[in-house]
């Protein structure tokens, strides 16, 4: 019998997931466009969606630390128990540093980030175009890693589930 998450790390999973799936193409699709109000507007949902997930993710790393998760099946072998935990580290660690030079990158280019426009959340350092432009590629980079990564955690999911014949999905399942 395969154990499961709870229900809240479940939930957490799962949106922060569907987070990153609406941020990513978003931010490439944003990145890419004039200078306009619409530009704007899409840079705005984009920096809401990333203090959701920083802010999801801080709950998450809360509920991880209190409450252990299952143990990963007897069928998986030494290696793919070890990279499993790689992976998923460098996931947590790219989701607390991705939404974080995002922020970063908005304060050194001198635009605060408002979230929700309801919540003026402060610079966390002084405008600065030089710095502004190198985490602009920090932020950009660690998205392409973290897409690599959960790649990874897919094609592992389903290497275990279908070829394995492990029933490893229904951890995840409501």
């Amino acid at each position: 019998m395969i154990q499961k998450y709870t229900k809240t790390a479940i939930s957490l999973h799962w949106l922060i997931a569907l987070l990153i799936l609406c941020a990513f193409p978003l931010g490439l699709y944003m990145s890419d466009l004039e200078l306009s109000p619409l530009k704007l507007k899409l840079y705005a949902y984009h920096k809401w969606i990333g203090i959701s997930v920083l802010g999801l993710f801080i709950i998450r790393l809360i509920w991880r630390v209190t409450h252990q998760p299952p143990e990963l099946p007897n069928q998986f072998k030494a290696w793919e128990k070890k990279l499993s935990h790689i992976v998923h580290g460098l996931i947590y660690l790219l989701l607390l540093l991705i939404p974080l030079t995002g922020w970063l990158h908005s304060s050194a280019a001198g635009v605060s980030v408002v979230y929700l426009n309801l919540i003026h959340l402060p610079d966390l350092v002084t405008k600065n175009k030089e710095l502004s432009n190198i985490l602009k590629e920090l932020h950009e980079t660690l998205n392409w890693i973290l897409v690599s990564l959960v790649a990874l955690h897919v094609l592992g999911a389903l290497k275990h589930q279908i070829q394995d014949r492990v029933n490893i999905l229904s951890r995840m399942k409501f």
